[in-house]
């Protein structure tokens, strides 16, 4: 039987992305490849509109990739992203849910929904991960 880590085990693994972590991205949940992250929205998250600004929708898809694809085993980078953004956050704090759509050897592919605290779809990123060392 694999030995299973921990969620605080993952979280002190993924300290180490730091642009992620110190923007306020937290690790909520890891399962059979997959990840839920959170971010609380904050002033500096925000562009001149006043809206949650792109890069900050795709941090937290990639942070969330991230944890996803490499919490079990380290070595799979993201080879290619595909980000849609599909209307602004309207609450407080963003969610992101990254499933693995296929694992294959060499290859893996990552859908990465980020939505608000009240349900709205503000993103999804599609994420090709490459399996170093495959």
């Amino acid at each position: 039987m694999k030995n299973k880590k921990t969620l605080e085990e993952v979280r002190k693994i993924f300290e180490g992305d730091r642009f992620a972590t110190e923007n306020g991205a937290v690790i909520d949940e890891i399962g059979d490849h997959s990840a839920v992250c959170s971010l609380i929205i904050t002033d500096s998250h925000r562009n001149a509109m006043g809206v949650v600004m792109g890069g900050v929708y795709f941090m937290l898809a990639d942070f969330t990739f991230a944890v996803a694809a490499n919490w079990e085993k380290m070595g799979c980078v993201s080879l290619h992203s595909d980000t849609s953004f599909l209307g602004s956050a309207k609450g407080e704090k963003l969610i992101a849910k990254a499933v693995c759509v296929k694992d294959g050897r060499s290859t893996a592919c990552y859908r990465v929904d980020v939505t608000d605290e009240l349900g709205n779809l503000a993103a999804t990123v599609t994420v090709t991960g490459y399996h170093v060392g495959a």
